[in-house]
Parts: structure tokens; C-alpha cells; sequence
């Protein structure tokens, strides 16, 4: 096993040195350290770290979900007011929509199965866009519009909902209820997990000005928790629907609401995790992918992907074309919406991993999502934002 870790930081690490000074995102290097590695290939991914996969990943996502609570100021929502408030759910709605429309054509497989692959293929990856918003903030392009704050709020909130909705699925179809009632659980769970993230949240920061801890222990008391979320949401599922995943990004953004210098502090310490947990999450997800399958479906995936989302683009301009942005700075919101990465990674593996018949399909379209649209994505924001957007001066 030791060996096998040693291969996936040195090989990743080396591989992603070499994908940056080419200008392409880090995270397709990892991908491809899975691929080669794992057992489809060269086969030298221990078996014990493939069984523990899933585990490892949902711990990858929880990380992603602190962060994103820990970072998401609903100040400025309230800033950029409606257009970031569309961008969080209808360009996720518009590529779901016509991903299920037309997999049961392309891939032969059922409407459900369709919304499940929709729902995994269709977030905006925090992995590919934070870091870019959070660089024009400092450097103050587009802010005086707020363009890379109005991009941050809609594409976090963008990640939840389509999470909050795979998982809705994944529940229909283990289910097989298509009823009122299942379709009443999604927006029960949705308010439950906000209330739970809620209290939770005010425990931990009464807790933490209470009794004075080292960060790094809260860091740890923290996973403890949200370990505890994902548990309970378990426990409770047969009698009452509860969104742990949800709860545990409101627990994050409760912390920032009422101990924002925490919060700051927080930030940093996940954001350091995320280094070793990027590895492991793409890595792991790489290594799954079977060849074969890439084979057979990956011309077709390429099609559907490609289709996606240019209508996906479609519609962040429209969402766009009522905010005072010029048609340079609506592209770039366009661009801005391309990459996909992180949560297809976090979650594009657990329809497989559940025995779903179409599983492997899904993991094969999402890696092939995050390998067209990561590097596309990230060039084109890269390329186009001093062209495209306005310095603020200085005052």
C-alpha cells in the first residue's frame, strides 16, 4: 500500500508540474496518474486503497463543502443580486435537461439513469474557477461590476444544488418511487439540512469562543462533525429526508455569518488539506475509469458533452443579457461557467459504486467532461480576462 501512495503523489505531482507550465489545469494530470496506474493499465493502485475509494471521496467532497461554506459570503449575493441567483441553478438546469433528453438516444439507457449522468456532468468546478475569482478580485478586474464575485457566489451555489439533486435521483431511482411523495422529499431535505447546518453551526461557534482550541483541533472537530452529518442523514433516511451534504456547506457558512476571523482562518487550514485531498479525490477517480468503455461510448460522449455545453453558454448569456454587462463581459461569465472538475470527480464514481447498470457509463461522460471542458475552460478565462474585462481604478 505504501508503495501505491508513493507512485500517486510522486507520478501527479510530477505530471502536474509538467500540465501547468503547459497552461493546462493540474487536475488532468491526475486523472491521468489514475488511468495509468490503476488496474485498467498498469495496475500497480493497491487493491485495499480501491476498496476504501468511495470513502476517500466522499471525504474529498466534504472538504470541497466546508470550504465552499467557509468562503460564501451571502453578502454578496445580496450584491449581485438576481443574476448570481440564476446562475446558481438554471444553466445547471438547461445542461441536466438536455443531457436527459438525449442519453436515452445516445447511450440506450433509462430516463432516471439520464438524470443521474445530467445531474453528475453538470456542476461548474470550484477546483478550476475559485482560484481565477478570487485572483481578479485582487488584482480588481471586473470588480467594479462585481463580475468575479457575482461568478463565485452563483457558480458555489451552482455546485449545491446539483449535488442536492444527484442525490434526489440517486434516491428515486434505489427507490423506484416516482410519486408525489418523492418529489416533496427534495424540498424537505433541503430545508431540514439548512436547519441542522443552522444549529449545528451556532453549536460550534459557541463552542469554539467558549473554549479556546487550537485551529488545527477545530479542523479535525469539524470533519468529526460532518462525519457525523453524513451518518445521520443515513440513520434518518427510512423516516425523514435530510440533505447531510447540504448541512455540512450551511454549517461552513454559519461559522462565517457569526465568527468571520475563524472562518478566515478555517479557510486557510482546508485549503492546505485540499492539496493532498485534489490528489487523492482525482487520482482514485482516474484509476476507475475503464478503457474499454472510453472505447466503445467516447466519440459519442464528446457529442453530448460539447452539445451541453454550448447550450449551457446560451444560457448564462441570456441570464446575463439584462445585467449591464457589455458582450465581452458576458462571454467571459460564459467561459466562466465551462469548467467542470471537482464535483464531477466527488460524485461521478458513486452511481458505479451503488451497482447502477449504467455506472460505469457515468464515470467514463464525466471524466470525459472534465477533460474537455477543465483545460478549455481554464485557457479561455485565463486568455480572455484582461481582454475582456475593465480594471477598477484606483481610487
Amino acid at each position: 500500500m505504501l508503495l501505491s501512495i508513493s507512485l500517486i503523489i510522486l507520478v501527479s505531482l510530477v505530471l502536474t508540474s509538467i500540465f501547468q507550465k503547459l497552461k493546462i489545469p493540474g487536475i488532468i494530470s491526475m486523472i491521468l496518474t489514475g488511468i495509468l496506474l490503476g488496474p485498467y493499465v498498469l495496475n500497480l493502485i493497491d487493491s485495499q486503497i480501491l476498496n476504501v475509494s468511495a470513502d476517500l471521496r466522499q471525504i474529498a467532497l466534504i472538504v470541497i463543502l466546508i470550504r465552499a461554506g467557509l468562503t460564501v459570503d451571502l453578502k454578496d449575493l445580496k450584491k449581485v443580486g438576481r443574476p448570481a441567483i440564476l446562475l446558481s441553478f438554471i444553466p445547471a438546469t438547461v445542461e441536466i435537461v438536455v443531457i436527459a433528453l438525449l442519453s436515452p438516444i445516445i447511450f440506450d439507457i433509462s430516463l432516471i439513469e439520464s438524470l443521474i449522468l445530467g445531474s453528475v456532468v453538470a456542476a461548474v468546478s470550484p477546483a478550476v474557477v475559485v482560484p481565477r475569482m478570487i485572483h481578479l478580485i485582487e488584482t480588481k478586474k471586473g470588480t467594479q461590476k462585481s463580475i468575479p464575485q457575482m461568478i463565485l457566489a452563483g457558480a458555489s451555489l451552482d455546485d449545491i444544488y446539483v449535488i442536492i439533486l444527484f442525490t434526489s435521483f440517486v434516491q428515486i431511482y434505489q427507490t423506484n418511487q416516482y410519486s408525489l411523495s418523492a418529489v416533496f422529499q427534495l424540498p424537505i431535505s433541503i430545508v431540514l439540512g439548512i436547519v441542522l447546518g443552522i444549529i449545528i453551526g451556532l453549536l460550534m461557534v459557541f463552542l469554539f469562543k467558549k473554549f479556546h482550541i487550537r485551529d488545527t483541533v477545530k479542523v479535525f472537530v469539524l470533519f468529526g462533525v460532518a462525519f457525523l452529518m453524513i451518518f445521520l442523514e443515513t440513520v434518518l433516511k427510512p423516516f425523514v429526508p435530510i440533505s447531510g451534504l447540504l448541512s455540512i456547506m450551511v454549517l461552513g457558512g454559519t461559522i462565517l455569518k457569526f465568527y468571520p476571523a475563524l472562518a478566515s482562518r478555517l479557510t486557510l487550514k482546508f485549503s492546505k488539506i485540499w492539496v493532498g485531498a485534489e490528489i487523492m479525490l482525482f487520482v482514485l477517480v482516474g484509476a476507475l475509469m475503464d478503457i474499454s468503455v472510453l472505447k466503445n461510448i467516447g466519440l459519442l460522449a464528446v457529442i453530448l458533452i460539447v452539445v451541453s455545453l454550448i447550450l449551457r453558454m446560451a444560457s448564462v448569456y441570456l441570464i446575463c443579457s439584462k445585467t449591464g454587462l457589455s458582450r465581452k463581459e458576458k462571454l467571459f461569465v460564459s467561459f466562466s461557467y465551462l469548467p467542470k472538475a471537482t464535483v464531477q470527480a466527488a460524485i461521478g464514481a458513486i452511481p458505479l459504486a451503488l451497482g447502477i447498470p449504467a455506472g460505469s457509463l457515468i464515470l467514463t461522460v464525466a471524466v470525459v467532461s472534465i477533460m474537455i471542458s477543465a483545460p478549455i475552460g481554464a485557457i479561455l478565462i485565463d486568455t480572455t480576462a484582461n481582454k475582456f474585462l475593465e480594471s477598477t481604478p484606483e481610487i
